[in-house]
């Protein structure tokens, strides 16, 4: 199903935000949970990806304030962080800072945020940081083991 976000009081229908598919309902012999923390999602096997689209959509009520998408942004970095640590992935000036940038560009142009006015251009000026932040507290956590 899609799934239409509410963020601080406005219904997000760019930023890569819409429709934002989600897998719903599956029988969980034909699949894993996949992904990586803190976002999970239940992959079907190859062979059977045998999936509908049921019309509508789910209702998200994500921030009420930007306060409140600081403060998720905080606690996912840390766990993203954490799970790219333990799989070896590595951060480096590039990822530092031009990620970042690509990341602002793909949500505010390419994926049409301006046209959310406000809000678009908050969600892409926090998803950044955020992007930034991940890289950041993961080069912290391979600093910290060499210190």
């Amino acid at each position: 199903m899609n799934r239409l976000t509410n963020y601080c009081g406005h219904w997000v229908r760019h930023c890569n935000w819409y429709p934002d598919k989600k897998l719903r309902l599956w029988d969980s012999r034909k699949g894993k949970w996949g992904g990586t923390n803190p976002h999970d999602k239940y992959d079907m096997f190859d062979g059977d990806k045998n999936t509908g689209h049921l019309k509508g959509d789910i209702l998200h009520y994500s921030y009420y304030s930007v306060e409140d998408h600081y403060k998720q942004v905080e606690y996912f970095t840390n766990i993203a962080s954490k799970a790219f640590y333990e799989k070896g992935k590595k951060s480096n000036v590039f990822k530092l800072f031009v990620n970042p940038i690509a990341k602002f560009i793909d949500h505010y142009i390419l994926h049409l945020g301006f046209l959310d006015g406000k809000a678009g251009y908050s969600i892409s000026k926090i998803s950044a940081y955020a992007t930034y932040l991940k890289y950041k507290k993961l080069r912290d956590l391979y600093n910290a083991k060499t210190a």
